[in-house]
């Protein structure tokens, strides 16, 4: 966060959306407080800059004396660390960690395999173990939670990647394998033509703040990796092209596939330990399920991202009716969706939860029916409600973007994200199939 003062500024609030590392999105809502001048430029743009390099993904600018926070590795100056004690403008709020560990599959202290557990991971064996696996019994299972031993064959199925078929899996993994590399062999080399040289170059920026805290995605081999995941994708869908915020739905299905061979804590797996064949074949796994998923929310990122902007405004009237002191509440403090609920639907809340929660959610996202699309919206009016005390407590317009941008799930586990879907579902139930119900 930064706070700066100028003569030219009247309460001006600025804020970074930044679902992928954009260096400055400015809300129109706030256009009218806003008097840009070269010298205003001229000092907010580094700022911008070196947040975005501390990987903080906001930026909120008030009125007041220049103050600067940044993560606690750095030693901030006597005069700034006075100067913050003494700003009241910001509402104290404790530091949470930005991540916390993958392999933490339960925050709430439950036992790593219970009966159930045990009978459910059975179930699961059996059903996969089938010379044609029940897809509608498999999804059946899958929406309270897939076991982590068959999580990775159990995504392939599910994201259409793999058939039913157990005889034919083999042949069609080293058929989309081959095919993959087909094209890394064929497009990866004109990343430096003229033509594509921005797309890259923008990837090769947006890796390095993948999840920077956690140490699997800073190694060297991991972000060759997504980069030629990303590059691929790119130049195959040119009518949407790479999108900040893309590279982020890479990470769980790599986090996943790499699961397979990893039996320690995966954020500390040095993936350059494992045979070069097991890499390639991670590697084109996350490429062909990340694109079966996009397959299903590609408007979310053609130009001007008409998909997000649709679901926002959907979630808006859905909130409207299910919560209206919410919704009044926002309305009272000038708080528009699109400022906070952006980076929702554009990075699928995995900017909001701790990796091993996205995970989780995306066990039931793949059981549901189109779960990244439609399902999504229902768990962003759930998370949101989630937050009522909290943001009925904020009385102004700072303290609610900072709330929405920064809400305390760190210790989030699988206790947590089953009732946060069991109260999507029943908003889907209730709502999906009477959208007069929340239209206005």
């Amino acid at each position: 966060v930064a706070a700066l003062s100028s003569d030219c500024i009247s309460h001006v609030i600025f804020y970074m959306l930044n679902p992928a590392g954009l260096h400055g999105v400015v809300s129109p809502t706030w256009m009218r407080f806003l008097c840009v001048t070269p010298i205003f430029l001229q000092h907010i743009v580094p700022c911008f800059e070196y947040l975005n390099k501390c990987g903080l993904h906001a930026a909120v600018l008030f009125q007041c004396d220049p103050v600067f926070i940044f993560p606690n590795s750095l030693v901030l100056p006597c005069a700034v660390r006075s100067t913050l004690q003494k700003q009241h403008t910001l509402p104290v709020r404790p530091i949470i960690p930005l991540v916390a560990r993958i392999s933490d599959q339960n925050a709430s202290g439950a036992p790593p395999m219970t009966v159930r557990e045990k009978n459910r991971l059975d179930k699961f064996k059996q059903l996969l173990a089938s010379p044609n696996t029940d897809l509608e019994e498999l999804r059946k299972h899958s929406w309270s939670g897939i076991p982590r031993e068959v999580r990775p064959i159990t995504w392939r199925l599910l994201s259409g990647y793999l058939p039913a078929n157990k005889e034919r899996r083999e042949l069609v993994l080293k058929r989309k394998r081959e095919e993959y590399f087909g094209f890394i062999e064929q497009y990866y080399h004109s990343r430096t033509d003229e033509h594509y040289k921005d797309t890259y170059r923008q990837i090769h920026i947006d890796i390095p703040r993948t999840n920077p805290l956690i140490p699997l995605f800073q190694q060297p081999v991991v972000q060759e990796v997504f980069e030629r995941i990303l590059f691929i994708w790119a130049i195959r869908h040119p009518a949407s092209g790479y999108v900040q915020g893309i590279n982020d739905l890479v990470t769980p299905f790599f986090v996943v596939f790499l699961s397979e061979f990893v039996t320690e804590d995966v954020e500390n797996f040095d993936v350059a330990a494992l045979p070069l064949d097991t890499q390639r074949n991670i590697e084109a796994d996350s490429f062909w399920c990340m694109s079966k998923l996009l397959d299903g929310i590609q408007d979310n990122y053609t130009f001007a991202q008409p998909g997000i902007q649709n679901k926002v405004k959907a979630l808006e009237e859905l909130v409207s009716r299910i919560d209206e002191d919410i919704h009044n509440h926002f309305k009272k403090y000038e708080v528009e969706y699109l400022q906070f609920a952006f980076r929702w639907m554009n990075n699928l809340l995995m900017r909001e939860l701790p990796l091993r929660c996205t995970i989780r959610l995306w066990d039931t996202y793949q059981a549901e029916a189109e779960g990244f699309s439609h399902f999504h919206l229902y768990v962003c009016a759930a998370f949101l409600i989630e937050w009522r005390k909290e943001i009925l407590s904020m009385v102004d317009f700072q303290g609610l973007l900072m709330l929405l941008q920064n809400l305390p799930t760190i210790h989030w586990g699988n206790e947590e994200v089953g009732l946060l879907l069991a109260e999507a579902y029943r908003l889907k139930y209730m709502f999906a199939d009477a959208p007069s119900h929340y239209k206005r």
